[in-house]
């Protein structure tokens, strides 16, 4: 169980971007009262002009997928398959034998050959090799990878979707304890760059998981976790709804979304789009995969909503967008849509309309950038549309897909305002985001400190406004308070 934090005032700090100095009051886990830079007595700590903003959340994690990949072999940047196949070989001969060489953060969409187990087989004859995509979306395993799940006969070894969901729940998983662990130091490090919540929508009993987690030892992140459809009738034989609070978890863990799905992702080119892939015309998946029917989303929507459980619906393609939004037109429940990546200009506006909140990933639209330009070339003005939306007076919400990219709100917030992520201009620069409105976003709509808040607080030494491009994406983080108890800096 969690203590409560003893009282604590903060002096000289600037309350919000551009705010004035303030002294900050917190106690019983709120903030309790803001004045003037002298006004408090008593012990205080002299924050020297640094400036405190609301705690910032995560929207979209998959917490133990994300812990897991920081222990793999990292993928990121290569080019091609031969070149994935040889990064392999210094690795192959480390891990005792018959352990699963894992790696993580392939991307296919722009190689110029294709995955093939004869390449990873010639690398890593004998023991087994899963590769995961950066979008979680395919697989890639060797011969003795495929016979160890089951799938020998498989031709190529790649793949995708619900195959490839079905083999990496078929992999061998670390322990619980040792597990724990490493999502317990992903979540210290997440803190340390002033997360204090998340939404985790990793695949598994995520509520046993993080219940079991939090009988252990103090969260150091609110957590919200979400629920699949194969534990939706358990669920709601508890009787849990969305935003409910768990029981001996200090507070810090409630029952999440539903999530759902509509299609897949845009490096699998699975994503369901109203246009077809180049190269795929004439073919099974040429306008990507349909996941959920309309019939069967609207029924699980229909059944969740009722019991109160808000869905969050996985949609990245514009024709999955549409299939989502016309399925909170048909339920009309409140809930969100994940990613929201291709849109419709009819669509845009139907977030507002409907209430759904848009769950994005800013960091997305400067890592696909290449391969949006190629697979969905003439539509990327209405892609990553995140200014649109604002002014169509959608909420957004703003995650980073760990391990898709990195659990960083700061690197989250530069790409959704900056839409670089390197030194290359700006990608749509029409669709990038002001600072203020992408620490809204960063912070689940809390623009400002009040009293009353909860003591969710992070303390940076540079005021984002005032940040360049690099600081803003690298912000040093002073502190992080949850609930007034500092999980990250002054103790």
């Amino acid at each position: 169980m969690t203590r409560p934090a003893a009282p604590l005032t903060l002096t000289r700090v600037r309350l919000g971007p551009g705010g004035p100095l303030v002294a900050l009051r917190i106690a019983d886990v709120r903030v309790v009262a803001v004045t003037g830079p002298d006004d408090l007595d008593g012990p205080a700590l002299d924050l020297d002009g640094r400036t405190v903003l609301p705690g910032l959340w995560d929207a979209h994690v998959h917490a133990a997928q994300w812990a897991g990949n920081r222990r793999r072999v990292d993928l990121a940047g290569l080019a091609s398959a031969r070149e994935v196949a040889e990064a392999l070989r210094p690795h192959a001969g480390r891990l005792p034998g018959g352990e699963v060489l894992v790696g993580q953060g392939f991307r296919d969409a722009l190689w110029p050959d294709v995955p093939d187990k004869a390449l990873l087989d010639a690398v890593c004859p004998d023991r087994p090799v899963a590769l995961i995509s950066a979008d979680l979306h395919a697989a890639w395993l060797n011969s003795a990878g495929l016979a160890l799940v089951g799938r020998g006969g498989h031709p190529s070894g790649l793949l995708r979707e619900h195959e490839c969901f079905a083999v990496l729940r078929a992999l061998p998983e670390a322990p619980a304890d040792v597990l724990d662990g490493w999502v317990a130091e992903a979540c210290r490090d997440a803190a340390a760059r002033g997360v204090t919540g998340i939404i985790d929508f990793h695949f598994s009993d995520n509520l046993a998981d993080w219940s079991r987690r939090a009988a252990r030892a103090p969260l150091e992140v609110r957590v919200e976790a979400a629920v699949y459809p194969g534990r939706l009738d358990a669920a709601i034989g508890h009787g849990y709804r969305t935003g409910d609070v768990l029981p001996g978890t200090g507070g810090l863990l409630r029952v999440g979304p539903l999530k759902l799905f509509t299609d897949g992702s845009l490096n699998t080119r699975t994503a369901l789009c109203c246009d077809p892939y180049p190269g795929l015309e004439g073919t099974a998946r040429a306008y990507g995969v349909e996941e959920t029917s309309r019939e069967e989303l609207v029924r699980l929507m229909r059944r969740a909503a009722a019991h109160g459980i808000e869905p969050a619906v996985h949609a990245i393609g514009d024709r999955a967008n549409s299939l989502a939004l016309d399925a909170f037109s048909a339920v009309r429940c409140r809930g969100r849509v994940e990613h929201a990546q291709l849109l419709t200009a009819e669509d845009v506006p139907r977030f507002a309309e409907l209430g759904v909140t848009a769950g994005v990933q800013p960091t997305h639209a400067v890592d696909d950038r290449d391969v949006a330009d190629r697979h969905w070339a003439g539509r990327t003005g209405r892609a990553f549309a995140y200014a649109d939306l604002l002014a169509a007076g959608a909420a957004l919400e703003f995650g980073s897909d760990a391990p898709v990219a990195p659990l960083d709100p700061w690197v989250t917030l530069a790409a959704a305002v900056h839409r670089t992520g390197d030194d290359r201009p700006a990608w749509h620069p029409e669709q990038r985001v002001t600072v203020r409105a992408a620490l809204a976003a960063s912070a689940r709509g809390r623009a400002l400190v009040r009293v009353g808040d909860p003591a969710d607080l992070v303390i940076v030494d540079v005021d984002p406004l005032d940040a360049d491009p690099g600081t803003l994406r690298a912000m040093p983080v002073h502190g992080t308070l949850l609930g007034g108890r500092w999980t990250h800096g002054p103790l």
